[in-house]
């Protein structure tokens, strides 16, 4: 049985918030290393995704195993089918989302990755048999019509990189699927173990195609994606472990704020007004859904 954590709202609000500054940072990264540049810095020739979602795997995977041997949590049998699931699904998603970000403003591809609950939503109807009303039908279709503005049908180079953060929701959302089969059953640090120790096998298999020796700035970059993306986990984990999903969950939507500082600080890139609308919008249906979800966790 695993011990549930104090519920404290007040903290887990303050770890979300971490969590999402966090996770925003490794997309700042992922955007550098893609490009070879952050800000006026060269870090080296641009990078290819893969590579990166290899480094981001190596990295998160020595900080959670040194956390590990610290902290020697008891460990059970994990239940592989699941974490190579998950894992094959956040690995192809993570890559795709760091493929866009060189591509498309943060603040965009951010945007767009918070549709992944709702093709969560959508793949739970035939994979887990869940019923969906009209309300969270209709949350769901509000946030695709702000994803639709984001695309900017019309500008190639711009709707390649929706594009991929699309293709990035959808899969990220049928990871939260094999999460949500995984949750109760092991710790999260075991989950989080597992997770990125099966990712790093997948990625250094087909990081070899295109591998190229990185600098040092790019090493930095690297392992600084492992490690934010590791404590972006960790404190979003404890988060959930410290109040109702259904609470936590909208303040991670701060990450849309951080990666527009970001994108504005280090590329001097300003929202413009189909960002910021589509944006809004996503974070409208997105809002939407997490209402509706705490009020049926409530009945």
């Amino acid at each position: 049985m695993l011990t549930p954590r104090p519920h404290n709202p007040s903290l887990a609000a303050l770890l979300t918030l971490l969590a999402a500054g966090l996770a925003a940072g490794t997309t700042l990264l992922a955007k550098a290393l893609g490009t070879g540049m952050l800000g006026d810095y060269v870090l080296g020739p641009s990078m290819h995704a893969l590579q990166i979602s290899h480094g981001r795997f190596l990295f998160a995977f020595l900080t959670i195993g040194l956390a590990t041997l610290t902290l020697r949590p008891r460990l059970v049998r994990p239940a592989l089918g699941l974490h190579v699931t998950r894992s094959a699904l956040g690995f192809g998603g993570v890559t795709l989302m760091f493929a866009a970000a060189a591509f498309i403003p943060l603040s965009d591809a951010t945007a767009i990755s918070f549709l992944n609950p709702v093709f969560g939503m959508m793949l739970a109807i035939p994979l887990l048999g869940e019923r969906v009303g009209p309300v969270r039908w209709g949350a769901a279709g509000i946030a695709l019509v702000g994803a639709a503005i984001l695309t900017r049908p019309g500008a190639d180079t711009l709707q390649l990189g929706a594009l991929l953060a699309l293709g990035a929701a959808v899969l990220l959302g049928a990871e939260l699927i094999a999460i949500k089969k995984l949750s109760g059953r092991e710790a999260p640090i075991q989950v989080l173990l597992v997770n990125n120790m099966i990712g790093l096998c997948i990625a250094t298999v087909v990081v070899i195609a295109v591998w190229q020796a990185p600098t040092a700035s790019q090493w930095a970059a690297l392992a600084g994606i492992g490690v934010l993306m590791a404590g972006a986990q960790a404190c979003f984990v404890n988060a959930m472990a410290r109040a109702d999903a259904s609470y936590v969950a909208p303040f991670f939507y701060a990450a849309l704020v951080f990666a527009a500082f970001y994108d504005f600080m280090f590329f001097g890139v300003r929202p413009d007004l189909i960002s910021v609308a589509g944006g809004a919008i996503i974070l409208s249906g997105a809002g939407l859904l997490a209402w509706r979800q705490a009020r049926l966790r409530a009945a």
